[in-house]
């Protein structure tokens, strides 16, 4: 990986989007340390560490903590996606038309997203400012009245989508997915915390038994930390090679092929899915919850979405596993698949073109997305487990799901940056020969 970066920066075109990127990054840093006006950021200390917190910090890069303008982050644009990508399996008929319409219909459907993040940002904005003011021990907002919440959300709305505006300007000018980009910053900005926070739970205050005891647990920590950073990297560099054999075959045409399938065809897509999922029904739900603490209904929708119990827990590994499923369908269209290999006059060896290629590849990906599905539940569980029963900060219990973005999103970079310098060296070649 250090060789493949080391790489890039000799070509200057890769070194220039590396610096936008940076550039762009530091922006966004910058944004999350503006307060929104009219806001006591210092009333949210007692909240920082709740799960609805943990999960808005990690997809706002900590913009949160201090209620910045980007303190939703791009967490509705995410469920957004979620939205209008559901809508598209047949159930409404003019984004089922427009899916089928190439660069067109994609257009249009990015800007359906759009719209409706505006919406999800707007109530989903007002909707936690209204609960943690009504949560926190200190006044959060220092007006009243609704023209303040609404003030402060049309601000939180115009933050997601300026930083949803500069995850595009990654994807175009720079490197990697920009909204992914974004997220995996923040999440590495929070990394020192996170360690300093440990070691204060652990070690802060302790002495003889109780202190070395403490070491051991951290040490413990690290070491699994590095085992499943290894396990991570390793399953998400797995693939299921299927053999290629062409009717047409041309001088051009490899003597052997292959059409690879990632073990975990949806890469870390699914867990970003299941945590926005999860925190928009928690968002909605503390705006209820000074009124309505005492009502069955509240303490059970409380519990199924809370991730420090066990039907929350439960609800977020199904989720990761059943947008596994989805989102590996969402990449690869086995129909599509099927029809662009008949075309080409290419078909998987021993595999009839057409129906049964569809039919193969469906099959393949169920059983790819089972592994897949297992994988990142276990890793997005074993943490909230040690949460749960070990009385870890619910932050640190969401650090399976933070560690499973950056791998993923870190591997993701150095194959663009990979594939940018081969392109370029093979490109080079073509002219020095010419």
């Amino acid at each position: 990986m250090l060789s493949t970066v080391k790489d890039a920066f000799k070509v200057k075109e890769i070194r220039k989007k590396i610096f936008f990127t940076l550039f762009v990054l530091l922006v966004y840093r910058l944004g999350s340390f503006i307060t929104v006006p009219g806001v006591n950021a210092s009333a949210l200390q007692s909240l920082a560490n709740s799960g609805l917190a943990s999960i808005l910090n990690t997809f706002s890069g900590g913009g949160l903590t201090n209620y910045s303008v980007f303190a939703m982050g791009v967490s509705p644009y995410i469920t957004a996606q979620i939205v209008v990508q559901l809508l598209q399996m047949d159930i409404v008929p003019k984004f089922v038309e427009w899916s089928k319409q190439g660069e067109v219909g994609r257009r249009k459907l990015n800007q359906a997203t759009r719209w409706l993040t505006i919406v999800l940002g707007f109530i989903q904005s007002i909707g936690i400012t209204a609960g943690f003011s009504a949560l926190s021990s200190v006044r959060l907002v220092e007006a009243s009245g609704p023209m303040a919440f609404i003030t402060i959300g049309l601000i939180l709305t115009a933050g997601t989508m300026f930083a949803t505006w500069l995850g595009d300007m990654i994807t175009e000018r720079g490197v990697g997915n920009g909204v992914s980009m974004i997220i995996f910053a923040g999440i590495v900005a929070q990394l020192p915390g996170g360690v300093v926070q440990l070691w204060n739970d652990q070690i802060q205050g302790e002495s003889g038994s109780a202190l070395w005891s403490g070491i051991g647990f951290v040490v413990a920590t690290v070491i699994a930390l590095l085992i499943i950073v290894r396990f991570v990297t390793w399953v998400q560099q797995a693939e299921r090679r299927l053999r290629m054999q062409y009717t047409r075959r041309t001088t051009t045409s490899p003597a052997n092929s292959y059409l690879p399938l990632k073990l975990n065809v949806s890469g870390v897509i699914p867990v970003i899915f299941a945590g926005a999922f999860v925190s928009t029904p928690q968002t909605i739900l503390v705006a209820f919850q000074q009124t309505h603490s005492g009502d069955t209904w509240f303490q059970v929708l409380s519990s199924i979405f809370n991730l420090s119990s066990g039907p929350g827990i439960s609800l977020y590994t199904f989720l990761i596993v059943a947008f596994t499923f989805f989102y590996a369908f969402v990449q690869v269209n086995p129909e599509k698949m099927a029809e662009n290999l008949q075309k080409q006059g290419s078909y998987i060896t021993g595999i009839r073109p057409g129906r049964g290629t569809q039919d193969y590849v469906s099959g393949l990906l169920i059983r790819l997305s089972t592994v897949g599905s297992l994988f990142l539940g276990l890793i997005s569980l074993i943490p909230l487990l040690a949460s749960l029963f070990f009385g870890l900060n619910e932050s640190i219990g969401l650090g399976g799901t933070s560690l499973l973005i950056v791998v993923q999103i870190a591997l993701d970079v150095v194959r663009q940056l990979k594939g940018m310098t081969t392109r370029r060296d093979y490109v080079g070649f073509i002219r020095k020969n010419n």
